[in-house]
């Protein structure tokens, strides 16, 4: 079953947009009416429509030079004279107030609408005298597109396609891409298919974010490492990081949103914060170990210490991205300590303390027996 393309505007919407391009305009074309089949499959998209595709019906004049050149007559005085029979010749100006209008001069309308006036069209030849149009060129109807849009030079259609539900244009762009990878594979050489639309600027957006990724990531790990001067405090601050992707994917799922450029964005510096948060609520702990305090207590006190300032820098950081992950921050802050504490193998010295006293009567009892 084919799918009927409909050769109209840009939708509006959500549109998913592919590009086709080629050396040859009419092989560009007959390749996108199969390429509209391929995207015209998936449930989620409307009918597809071109930016171009329908021939338009025009009247060509084909010119036998020779006969032409031997009559005096050059290719640019007839397309003057057949110019001013159909479109018109400017012949003078007159003034409007303060305006110029153009006074043009052409046939009629039901002069220059028919085949017969150019089949009975005298053309001045360089003697004086002149010959019938018939007489050096043949007129004929044909078949051309009345406009091609061209991307890097080359004739290009774009499909596009509106998303009739729900689904984000990026998921349908997804679940097409075993069938366009097929299309592309198929296409011959000088052809190619590329994604257009949102999904296209939206990788644009992305590329850049995601080249600088590694780099960012390997200057955040040196000035943790310069502050904390440790491996373990380092991998203790990185493994808390992810945590905050909980929110984050509860965020985006309950508001439907996809993980996008603006979205992206808001993950990194989520990250960058929670690292913050975590390297001063590291740094504390070690404040209050060398203040003398014992590994529990400091741990205990340094996040009750902490744990005002980071929540009310978190609170105000949050609000500004709560279209993106709300209420993202107290999953990590509240799992580091408990990591801290795990790492190290800190144990609380009150159950000490009672383990110590049962295990002393325990054994006065057995002493008295």
């Amino acid at each position: 079953m084919s799918v009927q393309p409909l050769s109209l505007g840009p939708p509006v919407g959500r549109p998913v947009q592919y590009t086709l391009s080629g050396p040859d305009a009419q092989g560009v074309r007959e390749r996108a009416l199969k390429l509209v089949n391929t995207v015209g499959s998936n449930p989620h998209l409307d009918v597809p429509t071109f930016d171009w595709n329908e021939p338009a019906r025009v009247l060509r004049v084909d010119i036998a030079q020779d006969k032409a050149r031997q009559l005096g007559i050059s290719s640019q005085s007839l397309a003057s004279i057949l110019n001013g029979i159909v479109v018109g010749t400017t012949i003078t100006q007159v003034r409007d107030s303060i305006y110029l209008i153009n006074v043009v001069g052409r046939t009629g309308a039901g002069e220059r609408d028919t085949l017969e006036t150019l089949q009975t069209l005298q053309v001045p030849a360089q003697n004086g005298t002149t010959v019938p149009l018939l007489s050096f060129a043949k007129i004929r109807y044909d078949l051309e597109q009345p406009i091609i849009w061209r991307r890097d030079r080359r004739p290009t259609v774009t499909v596009r396609a509106t998303v009739n539900d729900s689904v984000q244009p990026a998921t349908v762009v997804s679940q097409l891409s075993g069938e366009i990878s097929s299309f592309k594979r198929a296409l011959p050489p000088g052809y190619s298919l590329a994604i257009g639309g949102a999904v296209e600027e939206s990788e644009k957006g992305e590329a850049p974010i995601i080249a600088v990724v590694p780099a960012m990531l390997l200057i955040m790990a040196f000035f943790i490492m310069v502050q904390l001067q440790s491996f373990q405090k380092l991998l203790l601050v990185v493994s808390v990081a992810p945590l905050g992707l909980i929110g984050v994917v509860v965020a985006l799922l309950s508001s439907g949103k996809p993980l996008g450029f603006v979205a992206i964005l808001g993950v990194l510096a989520l990250i960058g914060i929670i690292i913050r948060n975590s390297v001063i609520l590291v740094t504390q702990i070690d404040d209050m170990l060398r203040d003398g305090l014992g590994q529990w207590a400091a741990v205990v006190e340094a996040t009750k210490h902490r744990m005002r300032p980071i929540l009310l820098t978190a609170l105000a950081a949050s609000l500004g991205m709560v279209p993106i992950a709300p209420q993202v921050f107290w999953g990590p802050m509240a799992f580091l300590p408990a990591l801290y504490v795990g790492w190290y193998g800190i144990c609380d010295p009150s159950l000490e303390t009672k383990e110590r006293a049962q295990v002393q009567g325990k054994e006065a009892v057995s002493a008295a027996t």
